[in-house]
């Protein structure tokens, strides 16, 4: 199916009521990027999800079927808006086979001498490793981010066998599913997404582990050995509380999603519980560890 792409700029402030209401209007999707990449003007945008991004203004790609006419998608999300039609561009997109592509973007990823995280449609490089079977989804935690990375090498050193692990913010659950194979005796997922739960609970299975993983909102009488949470900063702030009261005297903790200029203010919400090991650090994203004191 050849599909019509739909290419415009606006002002940033108008932006996401338009995207929202070309989606009503019949938009198959919705992209939004700086209108000034790759110019001096372009502006990075580390920001927590729900952050507006900092671009004056922004290209918005709006895909649609090549039987929907796109000006008059347009203008019917214009008109929902109560905004002027502004001055766009057409393109279109060939028809291609999109799951072989997308497959094609994930092949295995080493993270460690022994340790590999291998799609369903790859056989693993290395049969004798520790290969955790994930295929790329709706949940976040795919093995590819710098943070996933970081927190698994950080279990592979730090467990011994035989530790309860929780794994806050769990995902894919890959984290949760890594310390089982690692030799955890149990591990828990937590996760604010039901959606992520039931990923996480699927990629268990497919990986032999018997993890449990439970929605945030379900009472959690656990007192950890070892903590994950590789969310974000602010809510690693906000979580600091609840990271602590479960995890055991002596325990450890690894706190990831954070950027490498966040990682003193993160630090600064645990103390003085928590006594912070040198943060280890990949493309601009830190994992801080410590032990419960």
């Amino acid at each position: 199916m050849t599909l019509t792409a739909l290419v415009l700029e606006l002002q940033a402030g108008e932006a996401d009521r338009l995207s929202d209401a070309l989606l009503e209007a019949g938009a198959l999707s919705v992209t939004c990027e700086d209108a000034g990449e790759g110019s001096t003007g372009e502006t990075a945008w580390p920001g927590e999800p729900g952050d507006p991004p900092p671009w004056p203004r922004v290209k918005l790609t709006a895909l649609s079927r090549t039987q929907d006419p796109p000006e008059r998608l347009l203008l019917r999300a214009c008109e929902a808006v109560g905004m002027p039609v502004p001055d766009f561009s057409l393109g279109s997109i060939p028809d291609q086979d999109w799951v072989a592509n997308s497959r094609d973007q994930f092949g295995p990823i080493r993270v460690s001498e022994r340790l590999w995280i291998v799609p369903t449609w790859h056989a693993p490089p290395d049969p004798d490793a520790i290969n955790l079977i994930l295929d790329p989804g709706l949940a976040f935690g795919t093995g590819s981010h710098p943070t996933t990375r970081l927190c698994l090498q950080w279990l592979e050193r730090t467990l011994a066998g035989g530790e309860t692990v929780l794994d806050y913010g769990c995902g894919s659950g890959i984290l949760a599913i890594a310390a089982l194979r690692l030799g955890a005796r149990r591990a828990v997922g937590v996760d604010i997404d039901p959606g992520a739960v039931a990923v996480a609970r699927a990629n268990a299975e497919r990986n032999g582990v018997a993890g449990e993983f439970l929605d945030s909102r379900a009472p959690l009488a656990l007192t950890a050995d070892v903590i994950v949470a590789n969310i974000l900063a602010n809510p690693l702030k906000l979580l600091a509380p609840v990271l602590i009261s479960h995890c055991a005297r002596g325990g450890r903790l690894a706190l990831s999603g954070i950027l490498s200029g966040q990682a003193s203010e993160v630090e600064d919400c645990y103390a003085p519980f928590i006594a912070f090991a040198p943060p280890a650090e990949t493309q601009g994203w830190v994992c801080l560890s410590g032990v419960r004191q």
